[in-house]
């Protein structure tokens, strides 16, 4: 049997515990005591908590040439990202109808080239 490999001592954990808490300036806290309770309030989730309401920046009026431009911009960016679409799925569908072309080819080739070699 393989025997366990043996724990860190627990004093040397300690110790660099402690060097980082120095480290980190933290001397003077102290953690809490087990017995000590947590003073805030953690809302349960069946609890509702109290969010505020959005902000809600009052409303400026609209010029209808801006409105117009910004509906034009978002339609462009649909229609460019539709046509992308339409675009992979050709090259999706005609890819196998390439490679067949491409490798009929080829073959073709290399076998003119085969039979021009003096035999």
């Amino acid at each position: 049997m393989d025997k366990p490999t043996p724990l860190p001592q627990s004093a040397h954990l300690l110790d660099d515990l402690e060097s980082i808490r120095q480290l980190l300036g933290d001397e003077s806290l102290e953690p809490p005591l087990l017995t000590d309770t947590v003073e805030e309030q953690i809302p349960l989730l069946l609890e509702e908590a109290e969010v505020p309401p959005p902000a809600v920046a009052p409303e400026q009026p609209v010029d209808p040439q801006t409105r117009r431009q910004e509906t034009l911009l978002h339609l462009d960016s649909e229609l460019r990202a539709a046509a992308q679409l339409i675009m992979q799925d050709v090259i999706n569908d005609f890819t196998p109808h390439i490679e067949n072309e491409i490798k009929r080819r080829l073959d073709a080739r290399l076998e003119r080239l085969l039979n021009q070699l003096p035999e």
